[in-house]
């Protein structure tokens, strides 16, 4: 069969972002180079929210969302390499494919492949939509299916699949590790999870928060330092302190730049990996030439981080902080998303009959 009718939860109508109701849809066309997995789980991102509330953009309908897939495979292709069996329990993040043959794909970079598919509100070369994780299947390639090691719960491995992965790999790729000092901007679900793995990569770590409201969880997750950034001159005590920044803040109006890049040692790193839907303030040349620091930004993480990113979970026993929905409340879930409610995570579990 070269294609599976799946169904899930989706929008219909796009005046109406968080109605949900259940839709079937078809599948990929299948190739032997694919894994089908039944869900059992999915995450709720903020990109969920951005994408099904416009905010990057019109969307086509029906439409469903979710990439932080986690379920058993059920459908292995022929030509699979990876290892993986039916029965496996694995994961998908927010790409599906790519082209498989550039410089970035050949370099465990292909999440910056050019011609990247987007595991959902995208499209495959042939034209087929692609449609997400609140629902009951999935095919994806195998290079973006990822093994849940044994000593991870499904529910817990989800949000990693997005979120967690987001900000492990730039903390990876920018040197966190034991000895470095880690700034960590906005404890939401993408901050949460960069506190819980720069400790658990023995970095050093600060976290940065407009208030107290979320202090005693930060400290809990691990932050060695709070620093609340509504109060003036928050940065004054901490300058050239810091060897990386990693920024999950989702607003830009009222972004201090200045003061944030100050706290950066030489050679210092300030990555976003929050994509707000407005533009950042303007920023002076000398704020970037006064310690040589740089600015940057990393988008989700390649299958290499992505295993290496489980493997630590596993070895150092990180565990989210999820609230766990029935994958019909995903109007609770979104709303709740848009208005800052979760500590610090949903994940929807199945409960589709089919």
């Amino acid at each position: 069969m070269s294609q599976k009718t799946f169904t899930g939860y989706g929008i219909t109508d796009a005046d109406k972002w968080s109605d949900f109701s259940l839709v079937e849809y078809p599948s990929k066309n299948w190739e032997e180079t694919d894994v089908e997995i039944a869900i059992t789980h999915c995450g709720v991102c903020g990109s969920d929210v951005h994408t099904l509330s416009a905010g990057w953009g019109a969307i086509p309908v029906p439409l469903v969302v979710g990439h932080e897939i986690v379920g058993k495979a059920v459908r292995v292709g022929s030509q699979v390499k990876s290892g993986i069996k039916v029965g496996d329990r694995v994961g998908v993040g927010a790409q599906v494919a790519s082209c498989y043959s550039c410089k970035h794909c050949k370099s465990d970079n292909e999440n910056y492949c050019k011609q990247r598919i987007l595991t959902y509100n995208g499209k495959h070369p042939d034209g087929v939509r692609t449609m997400g994780g609140y629902s009951t299947g999935i095919v994806a390639h195998e290079q973006y299916v990822f093994p849940i090691p044994d000593g991870i719960e499904s529910a817990d491995a989800a949000s990693m699949l997005c979120a967690g992965l987001t900000v492990f790999s730039p903390l990876i790729r920018n040197g966190a590790g034991p000895g470095k000092k880690v700034g960590i901007i906005g404890i939401g679900g993408l901050g949460h999870y960069a506190i819980l793995f720069a400790k658990a990569l023995g970095c050093e770590v600060y976290a940065f928060s407009h208030s107290t409201s979320k202090k005693e969880d930060a400290l809990k997750m691990g932050a060695d330092r709070f620093v609340i950034t509504s109060e003036q001159g928050f940065h004054a005590k901490h300058t050239m302190a810091l060897d990386l920044i990693i920024s999950t803040r989702d607003a830009t109006a009222g972004f201090p730049f200045d003061e944030f890049l100050s706290m950066l040692d030489v050679y210092g790193k300030f990555i976003t990996v929050g994509i707000p839907d407005d533009k950042f303030p303007p920023l002076g040349a000398f704020t970037l030439v006064a310690n040589a620091n740089t600015i940057g930004g990393s988008y989700i993480g390649s299958k290499k981080d992505a295993t290496a990113m489980l493997e630590l979970a596993a070895e150092k026993g990180v565990k989210p902080w999820i609230e766990v929905l029935s994958m019909k409340d995903a109007k609770k879930a979104v709303e709740g998303m848009w208005n800052g409610k979760p500590r610090y995570r949903y994940v929807l579990e199945q409960d589709i009959n089919v």
